[in-house]
């Protein structure tokens, strides 16, 4: 939990006054948005916000920052959000806490991202963490099904009590579980391309810098996009 709270709060340095700023969704997100919430209260920094979820928003919210929707702005400055792998190559798998979305599209409104994780999560190919996929509710298990054909190991994304996962949108969540994703870009396109898929979660060429906590404190790595 140092870790991220170490890394989430040296993501702040990045914003400054007048920016619109893409606030993420997660467990290392939340102390950045914590400590852009601290530095308007106590250092007069004066932002505009976007939340990718509902979550992030109450937080926002609650830290008295000022928000907008995504579709009130022209582009967004910079967003920090947190990542659930990250391969060598800087591609990512995102969507552990459902929101992949809305993050990706705050992440295509914007002109840099910043990914903030702890050095767990930086791997040399994606795959290990199960892959999101939000479908929407009609035909849910025929795509299910397709995935099973494939192959991809899917399983219906439940709480603990066994009742479907709803996302912020009201849609289901199927994990595919790949083990190794050997083409993460051919990947995107087939599952772009499947109806009844309204999003999954992997951001390909999409950030631009990755702020990694360890024991030894916080590395910078630039994607050079």
């Amino acid at each position: 939990m140092e870790l991220k709270k170490a890394v989430g709060i040296k993501a702040a340095d990045y914003i400054e006054s007048g920016m619109i700023v893409g606030l993420g969704t997660g467990s290392t997100a939340y102390y950045f948005v914590e400590e852009i919430g601290r530095r308007m209260k106590e250092e007069g920094l004066d932002i505009v916000a976007v939340t990718t979820s509902i979550r992030t928003k109450e937080q926002a919210e609650g830290l008295g920052i000022p928000l907008k929707s995504v579709d009130e702005v022209a582009s967004i400055d910079v967003t920090v959000d947190g990542a659930d792998e990250i391969s060598d190559d800087f591609q990512g798998i995102k969507g552990g806490g459902a929101a992949h979305l809305y993050e990706k599209i705050v992440a295509n409104h914007s002109k840099k991202v910043i990914w903030i994780v702890d050095d767990s999560k930086m791997v040399e190919k994606l795959g290990q963490f199960p892959l999101p996929i939000e479908v929407v509710k009609y035909g849910s298990q025929q795509v299910f099904n397709r995935f099973e054909t494939k192959g991809y190991k899917p399983t219906f994304r439940k709480h603990d009590d066994g009742s479907l996962y709803l996302t912020d949108e009201e849609n289901y969540i199927i994990d595919l579980h790949l083990g190794q994703i050997e083409n993460p870009a051919a990947l995107a396109i087939e599952l772009d391309g499947m109806t009844g898929v309204v999003e999954h979660g992997l951001f390909i060429d999409c950030v631009n810098t990755v702020l990694i906590g360890s024991v030894d404190g916080v590395t910078v790595k630039e994607a050079n996009r």
